[in-house]
This record gives C-alpha cells, structure tokens and sequence, in this order.
C-alpha cells in the first residue's frame, strides 16, 4: 500500500508535533505494510503558509532523522492546499507543492473548508483544468455540505476532479455521516484512492490495513488494489519528481 496523504513532517502543521513523533508515527506505517508515504503539510495561507521550499527542507530533516533512527521508509511529498484565492498566486509564483505529473496533468490535491463548498469553487477547479491541474479533493465525505446531500460532489467530480477518502471514514472510526458518504461514493465507484490523512500517534494515526480489509470485504480485493495499490502508486512515482 502507499500512503498519499499525511501530515508527518514535524512541527509545519497540526500534524506531527516532533521529530519523535513523526518517527513513531512512520514506524506505525511500516508496521501496517505501508511501503511509500507521500507528506502533504496543509498549504492555507494565514495559517499556515508552507510553500514547497520549506515543505522539502522540513523532508530532508525527516529523512536524516529517518537514516539516524535505521528506519527504512521511502518519503515523498507535495501538500493538502486550502480552496482559496490565494492559489492563483502560488501557481504563478511556482511554489505550489503538485504530487507530479499524470496523464499531461499536475496534480493538487485540494482542500474544501470542511463546513461547506465554497460558492464559486467550480469556477475555480475550471481555471486548475485550464492550466493542466486537475484537483483530487482531500476527504470529500468529511464535508458537511457533501454529507448532507452526496450528490454535491458530482459536478466536480464531471469535471474530472479525482476524490481521495480518509481510511477512518470507510471503516466508521470517523462517524456516521463521514461512513454512509464514503459508502455512496464507493457504491458509485467514484473514489480514486484511499489514504489516512494521519496527524498523530493516538487517534488519527497513519494505517491503512484496516480500511483495505472493509474494501475487500465489500467490494472486493481488484477494488481494494485499485484504491491502496495500484492507483496510489502511480502518483507515488509521480511524486518523486518534486519531492528531491
């Protein structure tokens, strides 16, 4: 399995709060039979202003403490970008952290505010399409807007946005709303890849194993591989175009 989405880079974010717990929490990936991790700090200007410069230092300071704790983990970033303005600029000004390239496109992955969408959003993933950027928006069934009324997504989803669920709303840890609007979007076959969107070691943490095993028992194992494997391993190695 590959991880695409988690905040292990310590001290950028909400995320993994020391280079301690970034190790631990890697090591937790290993263990649940991860075999790449993509890094994705949040990028929302005014509260976090990470850029790709300090993205891949705050990485090579992961990775030496990696070398020094003798964990093996291949590491790759890019970073979960708030829906603003603001991305205009950053796509000009070339500090935007893509996983790569896919298929002619640069890929964002791309965070709705978890209360609502955006009016307007669509005009901008229209401009992200025009310029070869196709969004994948982060955790979808985890918007209250998209739980309300999962026929919301849809126009984005026409539009070719890709859709990455959080493990912990597939197998329910996440509750109820975030488990039936990750259930509708899997009925429909609508999901591109699964990943944990991991912050900590206690109770957002970096495994995957459990979620893989709800796919397989409910919509089989060549889904489960689409979901953990296949497709999130083409973007893996996207990925290392950036990430160095």
């Amino acid at each position: 399995m590959y991880d695409l989405h988690c905040h292990v880079l310590p001290g950028i974010d909400d995320g993994a709060r020391s280079l301690e717990e970034a190790i631990a929490m890697v090591t937790m990936s290993v263990d649940d039979g991860v075999k790449g991790l993509v890094v994705t700090p949040h990028v929302h200007p005014g509260r976090w202003d990470n850029t790709l410069t300090i993205i891949k230092d705050t990485l090579r300071q992961l990775r030496e403490g990696l070398d020094q704790a003798e964990l093996s983990m291949e590491i790759l970033c890019a970073g979960e970008v708030r829906l603003t303005d603001d991305i205009l600029t950053m796509v000009a000004g070339g500090e935007m952290p893509y996983y790569g390239e896919v298929d002619d496109y640069r890929i964002l992955l791309l965070e709705f505010p978890h209360g609502h969408i955006i009016p307007g959003s669509e005009n901008l993933v229209d401009w992200l399409l025009a310029q070869h950027i196709r969004p994948m928006i982060a955790h979808p069934e985890r918007n209250k807007a998209v739980n309300r009324d999962p026929e919301a997504i849809l126009p984005f989803v026409e539009k070719g946005c890709w859709l990455q669920l959080t493990a912990n709303s597939v197998t329910g840890d996440f509750g109820a709303p975030a488990a039936r609007t990750s259930s509708w979007l899997l009925d429909r076959d609508l999901a591109t890849v699964v990943a944990s969107d991991a912050h900590n070691t206690r109770y957002r943490t970096p495994r995957l194993s459990g979620a893989y095993e709800t796919v397989v028992q409910q919509y089989g194992v060549t889904r489960a591989d689409a979901l953990f494997v296949a497709r999130p391993a083409k973007l893996f190695e996207a990925a290392k175009v950036l990430s160095f």
